[in-house]
């Protein structure tokens, strides 16, 4: 399948796109180098299509079929917010290709939410697909000036100060004679040398090598009986807020673990319940304790989740907290809290479930939640 797709841009810029392959594919955005059009890359577009890719091959504003803005900016954060749209505007994570100059734009574009824009990204050097440039018609509005000043060792310097701070894989392909992404930390780094052979076939090899290992086409699977940790993936794709479960123990001094399997039950009367792994550290005061506080986070306080999941420190000696009306700890901050007597206790494999009747909640509407998806925190977006 083939279309031409429109995206909408900074303020309101059309962007123009070829749409090629099955949207239940995974998907590649293909973002050009400044003086190209996606017709430079339709050839590796069309490859990845038949290797079971969803291909996004887009024209940069000014270029192709992509609106020129009216008030003439082409300036690197109007293109950065470009990218950033056209990531949010996309059904699923894709792995985004960026050539030559482009790369900059999308390190800066993915550098504060890269794990929530995109699966990972591949930066190309132009020498690297020599084959590809060309001089592409569409770029006549196209003043390369701008991005001059990047160019040689600039460029290499910026792009790899942004894309060390990404925490999604990063692949840098370079060419034989210009070996500038070769030092790009935490980066895996391939060099397509001029061997004499068609350089988008060498490029294309490289490229869905790199897919295949970082986004496998494959749906995984679990059965009873195979590995737990495809079953603990499946989990995660459930999204879910991240909350600190707290009590006080027979000596009086307050305990507490991170939790996000966590949901409310009935409203009438008010009931929650909260699952405890039977080896936590805090498991045995919680099979006791007669009330404990359910504390669901803010986006603010992820170094406090992060402490009370982990081991070998005072968790609350570092941790605002008060004690509660009925006796229990509530963190000082929390989205939200709710202090609840224990209501029930059921059995369940290797975790027990806490069924709570709430006696007091309280709630700060002003915050985001902190939450979790795939084994990683993430924030609220705003369509």
């Amino acid at each position: 399948m083939r279309y031409v797709r429109e995206f909408k841009g900074f303020a309101g810029i059309r962007l123009e796109a070829d749409d090629i392959g099955s949207a239940f594919d995974p998907a590649v955005v293909i973002l050009h180098s400044p003086g190209q059009t996606r017709a430079d890359w339709e050839a590796v577009a069309l490859a990845l299509r038949e290797a079971g890719r969803h291909a996004i091959n887009i024209d940069l504003r000014g270029h192709g079929g992509s609106e020129w803005p009216s008030d003439g900016r082409y300036d690197f954060t109007a293109c950065v917010e470009d990218v950033r749209a056209v990531l949010s505007q996309m059904r699923t994570r894709p792995v985004l290709v960026a050539v030559g100059e482009s790369g900059w734009i999308a390190s800066a574009a993915l550098a504060d939410d890269d794990v929530t824009l995109a699966a990972a990204l591949v930066l190309v050097d132009l020498p690297a697909v020599q084959g590809l440039r060309g001089n592409s018609a569409g770029t006549e509005k196209f003043d390369s000036r701008f991005f001059e000043r990047f160019a040689a060792q600039h460029m290499p310097q910026h792009i790899a100060e942004s894309a060390a701070s990404l925490s999604i894989p990063v692949l840098a392909i370079g060419g034989d004679d210009q070996k500038l992404l070769a030092e790009i930390p935490n980066a895996e780094n391939v060099m397509i040398e001029d061997s004499g052979l068609d350089r988008t076939e060498s490029f294309n090899a490289v490229l869905l090598e790199f897919l295949e290992r970082k986004q496998p086409r494959f749906v995984p699977e679990f059965r009873e009986g195979s590995d737990a940790r495809t079953f603990r993936d499946a989990l995660g794709c459930f999204a879910t807020g991240v909350t600190i479960i707290t009590a006080m123990d027979g000596e009086g001094k307050p305990i507490g673990l991170t939790a996000n399997s966590f949901t409310s039950v009935s409203l009438d009367p008010p009931l929650l319940l909260v699952c405890i792994a039977n080896n936590a550290g805090s498991a045995p005061v919680l099979r006791e304790a007669e009330r404990f506080a359910v504390n669901v986070l803010q986006i603010g306080q992820q170094p406090t989740s992060n402490r009370f999941a982990g081991k070998g420190e005072d968790r609350f000696a570092t941790t605002p907290w008060e004690l509660g009306e009925f006796g229990t700890p509530v963190l000082t901050g929390s989205l939200s809290s709710f202090e609840c007597e224990r209501d029930a206790l059921h059995e369940g494999g290797d975790h027990f479930i806490l069924v709570g009747r709430v006696l007091k909640a309280m709630f700060e509407p002003r915050r985001d939640p902190l939450l979790y998806f795939r084994g990683k925190y993430r924030r609220l977006h705003f369509a």
